[in-house]
């Protein structure tokens, strides 16, 4: 079962004006409104933390207010060692690799991925869990969270290049882009922030490399005993829904970058009850759903950024996995029958950047 920690149900609660007790109920003063399932401990049930968000939604229908309320209450001493790790990081790059690297100690909902590029670097953010009501709040209040935070690490002002989504705008662009600073884009390929070189270079206001060395050391050893269920399958699924842009990747080289050999690879698979064919097929189809219920991209780019070359193969492929065609998918989860010409022409014109893969 996923978890999220409990730090951002109660950075949530306290956004949307109340109270979050140790079990599980939410009060507006003395009055009980809502209670969690689960109570909360360090983690919560990510299902329970769902259903709380769609409770705070219909309270506050202007997510925009949310996020913003959601980025000023979310502490980065509540995310303990690793809170302290991110604000001892000597450099806001430092600080970015950490989250990479730490933030499934938070929560196996999401990853983060720092993909570097000369001149600037993408922070992209893949949810790792089924579509549900609550997944375009949570990516902007995830984004909208990084934002303000590292603005508080530098020891001057943060500059951001941009910031894209994936899924389409419920309220006005110009306000977003008057919270983050920069272009923000709905509708794109990835929920990703833009940092400009130089700004990744900044010092941290708190920056110190052997305090920050020392609780990564200890952040290591956690991350050695976390051993989430299925780890290899899980860990590789991760790694296939970053790279299939690029092509779906051998075996041997998923296999190499996860420090094993492919033989090793196929026989923990094997004992997990699953193959490569079919992580392949199972990170496919849930890269294909999301960009089809979350985004304006064209059928024939989503067919190339799940690694399909022909939009035929992929049509017959994904009409195999999901039972309709994509055209018909998308549809049936946004009524929209194809994507607007400009948002396609100014992704291609970007394509270049956003195709680039991880440096890591």
């Amino acid at each position: 079962m996923p978890k999220v920690i409990a730090a951002f149900a109660r950075s949530f609660v306290r956004a949307a004006g109340f109270s979050l007790e140790t079990d599980g109920t939410i009060r507006s003063g003395e009055t009980i409104v809502y209670s969690l399932s689960t109570g909360t401990g360090d983690h919560i049930d990510a299902e329970a933390f769902y259903g709380l968000l769609e409770w705070i939604t219909r309270r506050q229908p202007r997510r925009l207010t949310l996020v913003e309320a959601y980025a000023n209450a979310l502490k980065v001493d509540d995310l303990g060692i690793l809170g302290l790790a991110l604000k001892t990081a000597p450099t806001l790059h430092a600080s970015l690799k950490r989250l990479e690297r730490y933030h499934r100690l938070l929560t196996d909902t999401a990853i983060y991925r720092l993909d570097e590029c000369p001149g600037q670097s993408r922070l992209v953010l893949h949810q790792t869990t089924p579509d549900d009501a609550s997944r375009a709040l949570r990516t902007e209040c995830a984004l909208g969270g990084v934002a303000r935070k590292t603005a508080c690490f530098a020891q001057q002002a943060l500059e951001l290049s941009a910031v894209t989504f994936r899924h389409h705008c419920v309220g006005d662009p110009k306000d977003y882009e008057a919270f983050f600073g920069c272009p923000v884009s709905f509708g794109c390929n990835e929920d990703a922030i833009v940092f400009p070189e130089q700004t990744l270079r900044l010092p941290n206001r708190l920056g110190d490399a052997a305090v920050s060395d020392f609780l990564t050391q200890h952040l290591d050893r956690e991350l050695d005993a976390f051993a989430p269920e299925n780890p290899i399958r899980a860990d590789a699924l991760r790694r296939l829904s970053t790279a299939l842009s690029t092509g779906v990747p051998q075996a041997a080289e998923l296999a190499a970058q996860m420090g094993m050999s492919e033989r090793t690879f196929f026989r923990r698979l094997a004992d997990e009850g699953t193959s490569f064919r079919d992580l392949v097929r199972e990170a496919q189809a849930s890269l294909a759903r999301d960009l089809l219920a979350h985004s304006d991209v064209s059928i024939a780019e989503v067919a190339f950024l799940t690694g399909f070359a022909e939009q035929s193969t992929f049509g017959r492929a994904f009409k195999r996995w999901v039972g309709q065609a994509p055209a018909q998918f998308r549809m049936s989860r946004s009524g929209k029958s194809h994507p607007t010409l400009a948002g396609t022409a100014q992704r291609l014109a970007g394509r270049a950047d956003t195709m680039a893969p991880a440096a890591f």
